[in-house]
């Protein structure tokens, strides 16, 4: 069973969130306690995403909506509750990029894209900053997504892997291809 300090400290924390969710399953009164836990991440997760609070406020209520109406679909596959709700986010949001073709917003610290440097084998130097940002920014959503989970989030990839419902050595495949394509695209173009 795996559990992630940023959710639970402890297994007996995460077995105490599946009783939860199995309460809600039956009884959708009992779904309070996941909203009120929950809530502000998935709403931070979207807002950052979209640098529009209406917006990330109504895709937050979508979320949960979504969750409490398919809560008996939920398996629980070792991963936090919060994995799966991070799924549906995930989904909501990449079909409102779809449908409104609105341009996604990238908060990164320097902090952040000094990591991404190094995952690259690049060193870090302040004026790679704008290019490094502009690589990142013309990703396709689902490599951005993987990059901003992995470098801005620091998620594990198994965790990655449930929210974008794919293996978690997919997701380090496609997290080694993202930052291939990177590292030709910085070298390219500081030449």
């Amino acid at each position: 069973m795996y559990y992630n300090p940023k959710y639970h400290h402890s297994e007996l924390q995460l077995q105490e969130e599946q009783v939860i969710v199995e309460a809600a399953k039956i009884d959708p009164n009992k779904f309070g306690p996941l909203y009120d836990k929950y809530y502000t991440q998935i709403y931070s997760y979207l807002y950052q995403r979209m640098d529009c609070k209406e917006t990330a406020f109504d895709l937050t209520a979508q979320v949960f909506l979504k969750a409490l109406t398919n809560i008996n679909r939920y398996e629980f596959k070792g991963v936090p509750f919060a994995s799966w709700l991070y799924r549906i986010a995930y989904s909501e949001l990449m079909q409102l990029f779809r449908e409104k073709k609105n341009k996604r917003a990238i908060n990164a610290d320097i902090g952040d894209l000094r990591h991404i440097c190094e995952e690259v084998e690049e060193p870090y130097r302040e004026e790679y900053l704008p290019l490094l940002k502009q690589e990142i920014a013309s990703l396709k959503d689902e490599e951005l997504q993987l990059v901003e989970m992995r470098f801005f989030e620091r998620r594990p990839f198994k965790e990655i892997g449930e929210i974008m419902n794919i293996t978690e050595n997919n997701a380090k495949v496609r997290m080694y291809r993202i930052l291939e394509k990177l590292k030709k695209s910085l070298e390219s173009k500081k030449m």
